[in-house]
């Protein structure tokens, strides 16, 4: 789901094109966005996609399923797509009809933005403690006792 419909109950004609971006996405990467969640707690496939994106490392996501037979620069622009239609601002986002005339045309995409739900935990490393809480090397929380 988009993040306004999320977190205002805002319905808009871009909660199409944040469903349709995710769902390509996932066919990319051969993932579902909730399963890719379970096995990579830290970051959400779209985060991952958006990293690896950052990185000029996109076609790292493409599923080994068809890592013989698929064309680069197609999967390329298919990856940059899915991240327009995900980023964070709804207004960010094309409509479908520009994303049609994205996927049938040779023009040049727009650099997607930052997507919604680019989320980190934090790890428990001592490193990176934000002063919220405190947690040992063995992830047991740090507790003290005080008389009343």
């Amino acid at each position: 789901m988009s993040p306004e419909y999320v977190i205002f109950g805002k319905f808009s004609t871009k909660l199409d094109v944040f469903s349709f971006g995710v769902i390509l996405l996932e066919i990319i990467s051969g993932k579902k966005n909730s399963s890719f969640y379970e096995t990579h707690p830290t970051l959400p496939l779209i985060g991952h996609v958006w990293e690896l994106w950052r990185e000029d490392r996109a076609l790292d996501i493409v599923d080994s399923s068809i890592i013989e037979s698929f064309v680069s620069h197609e999967v390329l622009r298919c990856i940059q797509i899915g991240l327009l239609c995900v980023q964070e601002d709804a207004t960010d986002r094309p409509t479908m009809l520009a994303i049609l005339l994205m996927l049938s045309c040779e023009t040049t995409l727009p650099s997607p933005k930052q997507p919604a739900f680019v989320l980190r935990r934090p790890s428990n490393d001592l490193g990176s403690i934000t002063g919220k809480g405190f947690y040992s090397i063995n992830d047991v929380t740090i507790t003290t006792f005080e008389a009343r």
